[in-house]
């Protein structure tokens, strides 16, 4: 078990948390990796940040670009990368000391898995406030189709990075590391899940996760489903029966909001407006 990880970190205005997502990869018990951080035209002092690191560890490296979103910043440090397996690591996250040496055997003693993931847990502020934990499950695409149950954070085949042709960088408003497991996964492989919490995801008010299910979530299923109709169509019953309970979802929804006493006093003040502009 000696194989190259390449990890890659992009960062864009997260200066002030890259310390600890990198400290938590110098802590890795697994010591042949290489940390590739990329600067994706953040404004904050994040050049400078990296500097630091690389000082302490030549395993740190470093390359900036000009903004172009997440997908992009992945697939330009994974351009560069040296390892046969890559692990992306968001720079406000961070993983657990033995990350690498639980996971990293999954891979190199299974030729038919291509993404190997673990049980992951969301804090708000610090890692002892846990406010969610995440078990996925499952081991082919089937268990993506339609909600993504692996985290960004998993360690996967720099091969199979190829074969999908990387990273979406048309998805700029979230769900592209569900697209890219899809386009990985629809192609005989499998994925493991180590059951173990391993991953510590930062979960904030203003996250691009928290922007994407609130503001672009349809939008980005139908790119998805349209990105790979093959397999929905192979799976058309389960398919439909979905796109039936989402629409039952959101009509419950605007049935409450429409019920409430906030939506009936706004529409009360409202309507009286409306009227005068139309005279």
């Amino acid at each position: 078990m000696n194989k190259l990880i390449s990890i890659i970190v992009p960062c864009y205005n997260q200066a002030h948390f890259l310390g600890e997502a990198l400290q938590s990869v110098l802590n890795q018990t697994y010591a042949n990796w290489e940390c590739i951080i990329v600067n994706d035209g953040s404004p904050d002092n994040t050049k400078e940040v990296a500097g630091n690191w690389i000082k302490k560890d030549r395993r740190f490296k470093y390359i900036e670009k000009h903004n172009g979103g997440l997908s992009s910043a992945r697939n330009a440090g994974i351009k560069v990368s040296q390892g046969e397996f890559i692990l992306p690591l968001d720079a406000d996250d961070f993983i657990h000391e033995k990350f690498l040496e639980k996971l990293v055997p999954e891979l190199e003693n299974d030729n038919s898995s291509a993404i190997v993931t673990c049980y992951s847990k969301f804090f708000v502020d610090n890692k002892t406030n846990i406010v969610h934990e995440l078990k996925p499950s499952g081991s082919t695409y089937r268990a993506l189709m339609f909600e993504n149950n692996i985290i960004a954070t998993s360690l996967y085949r720099k091969s199979c990075w190829e074969l999908a042709g990387g990273y979406d960088e048309t998805m700029k408003n979230g769900f592209e590391d569900w697209e890219f497991w899809i386009s990985i996964l629809k192609r005989n492989w499998n994925f493991k899940v180590v059951e173990e919490f391993l991953f510590f995801y930062r979960k904030s008010k203003k996250s691009m996760l928290l922007d994407t299910l609130q503001n672009h979530r349809i939008s980005n299923m139908e790119y998805v489903f349209n990105k790979h109709k093959e397999i929905y169509k192979d799976n058309f019953e389960n398919t439909i029966k979905y796109m039936f309970y989402l629409l039952n979802l959101y009509q419950n929804k605007n049935n409450k909001l429409e019920s409430s006493k906030e939506f009936k006093l706004g529409k009360a003040i409202i309507n009286p407006i409306k009227k005068l502009k139309n005279r």
